[in-house]
């Protein structure tokens, strides 16, 4: 089927004892179908003119704003809209009557409905329009999506599954023959307003902005609306009659679903349209969120209803499928657990901090205070040797301090993805030497560093988080190696690499410690009465793998511990890069 924005091939339609001329496109959708699309839809559906009067509504209208079709026709839509929002509604309508184009209502603000008792519920607004003669004519999908917005809220309070789908949906689309006849034989009698009727179901067909699909008792397609066309990349002659419903469906998605009935109802359910009739028998198939495939391969979410159409005899003879298309929801949901799990992680990392800093900082704390109380005491000449002890007590307990809150702050950085490395070229040698003379007032009785360089002396690395990295590996050294003892630091500058490698004598890592040694918070079990944070290897990894660095621990209880850390030059991992 041709798209078309108007009614075209005008042609006459022949209702049973009388003849009524009726206007529609030439896709041999009947009268009847039409008047089953708009009074037994599972969605809302409103039609005002440019004034903002109801003109006509359908069941489901009545159903979800509890008034009666008198109450209705007439009546401004902003009847249906809470007071507050009333004023600027009708700003909005005169802006869309004068320059009318289909549309979801309201992007970014958040929609709610009026019903005749004062209750409100949240909707969702599709917009289309048509004009006959002079007259402008809005169309409106209203659907309650209540439940759509309890999930969200569930969502932001962290107390209910992110992937519950709305359980509240659109009432049963079923009709029978006798209410249909009734329909007919009561429009019979009415020929203006059945002629006003059909052209207002050709437009709702033509113009709706949600994809309206019928198709037969077996699947098979027969009737695809405009929308559906523009969505899905397809032309209705190249669906009709040709391919059943099932085709915009994913197929891992059918796949599971089957596999899941069949389990559920112990018989076979095969992964096609039979999942979908199915659905929709065990009255399951409303407000589904699927996954629906285009023409050219792009996937997008939607909501959809599919409802069997029965006969007389309560015989299934078609079913009628409405989407609507909700990617925007499903990312804006995607994005709020992104930031939620952010979130989280950033309060565990305060918490911890919170925890461990009243621990660690009570020690070197009272060290600083019980020091400088006896610095106080020690006024003669003589006692010079016990304020110097005092004196390098209050030094080591300030470092202490000052490696804590460094800590902190680093994965503090790190964790809101708020640092990158700035390379520059420097004489690493330098640098080395700079941070063994800073270290020294942490060695212990008898410790010595020694250290070997080899290769070139310029370097293109971030500084900052290189001096971070040394530091943190001499100050552990240090910190878990006896008196009298030597820790060796080797760094070597090859042609495409840099090693660096720090290795103590002192009392070695568990070996089944050893793979969560880079965990935020992680301590190993023989150095519990150590004071420390278990954030220095932490960062010291992230800092090596945002310079595309990698650390590797060798250690042997009692024996020692060595660490490596290799670094690419920085021209070699532009070059991968360029490759990759």
């Amino acid at each position: 089927m041709a798209k078309h924005n108007s009614l075209r091939d005008e042609s006459v339609l022949l209702f049973e004892n009388s003849k009524v001329p009726f206007s529609m496109p030439f896709t041999t959708l009947n009268s009847e179908s039409f008047q089953a699309l708009f009074n037994y839809a599972s969605i809302g559906i409103l039609i005002t003119n440019s004034k903002g009067e109801i003109q006509m509504a359908n069941k489901f209208i009545e159903h979800q704003f509890g008034y009666s079709e008198k109450e209705l026709v007439g009546l401004k839509v902003e009847a249906l809209i809470p007071t507050r929002y009333k004023e600027r509604h009708v700003k909005h309508r005169t802006q869309f009557s004068e320059d009318p184009h289909s549309r979801p209502m309201g992007l970014g603000m958040e929609l709610s409905g009026l019903k005749k008792d004062g209750t409100e519920f949240p909707v969702e607004v599709s917009l289309g329009h048509y004009t006959i003669g002079d007259e402008n004519y809005a169309l409106a999908f209203i659907n309650d999506i209540t439940q759509r917005k309890e999930t969200e809220q569930a969502i932001k309070q962290l107390n209910a599954h992110l992937e519950e789908r709305v359980k509240e949906g659109t009432q049963s689309l079923a009709l029978t023959v006798e209410q249909l006849s009734a329909q007919i034989k009561e429009t019979e009698r009415k020929d203006t307003e059945l002629q006003r009727v059909n052209n207002f179901l050709n437009n709702i067909w033509n113009h709706a902005g949600a994809i309206i699909i019928v198709c037969d008792k077996n699947g098979v397609i027969q009737f695809f609306n405009p929308a559906a066309e523009k969505a899905l990349g397809y032309s209705a002659d190249e669906i009709v009659n040709r391919h059943t419903l099932a085709l915009f469906n994913d197929p891992e998605e059918l796949q599971a679903k089957a596999l899941e009935l069949s389990a559920h109802l112990g018989k076979k359910i095969k992964a096609d349209f039979q999942v979908l009739a199915t659905l929709s028998e065990i009255n399951q198939g409303n407000d589904l969120e699927v996954h629906y495939i285009r023409k050219n391969g792009s996937v997008f979410f939607v909501s959809l209803d599919i409802t069997p159409l029965r006969d007389s005899h309560n015989h299934v003879t078609s079913y009628l499928g409405i989407a609507i298309d909700i990617s925007e929801k499903k990312i804006a949901e995607a994005e709020l657990r992104t930031a939620l799990e952010k979130e989280r992680e950033l309060n565990e990392l305060k918490s911890r901090f919170v925890s461990m800093a009243s621990h660690e900082f009570r020690t070197p704390l009272s060290a600083v205070l019980s020091s400088a109380y006896l610095l106080s005491k020690y006024t003669s000449s003589a006692d010079q040797p016990q304020r110097d002890k005092h004196i390098q007590r209050i030094v080591s307990s300030v470092s202490s301090l000052t490696e804590i809150l460094n800590d902190f702050l680093s994965v503090g950085k790190i964790e809101e993805g708020n640092i990158l490395p700035h390379y520059v070229e420097y004489d690493i040698k330098k640098q080395m030497t700079d941070v063994l003379q800073e270290v020294q007032h942490l060695l212990k009785k008898g410790q010595h560093i020694s250290y070997r360089h080899a290769g070139s002396d310029m370097l293109e690395l971030d500084a900052s988080m290189m001096k971070h990295i040394v530091t943190n590996l001499l100050s552990n050294a240090i910190k878990f190696s006896p008196e009298e003892s030597e820790i060796e630091m080797t760094a070597e500058n090859r042609k495409n690499k840099f090693v660096l490698s720090v290795k103590d004598n002192g009392i070695g890592i568990p070996k089944e410690d050893q793979e969560n040694l880079f965990k935020r918070f992680f301590r190993s079990s023989n150095v519990t009465n150590i004071q420390g944070t278990g954030l220095g290897l932490h960062i010291v990894n992230k800092y090596a793998e945002l310079m595309y660095g990698t650390v590797e621990c060798e250690s042997e209880l009692g024996k020692g511990t060595r660490f490596i850390i290799t670094f690419n030059h920085k021209k070699t991992v532009n070059e991968n890069h360029s490759d990759n």
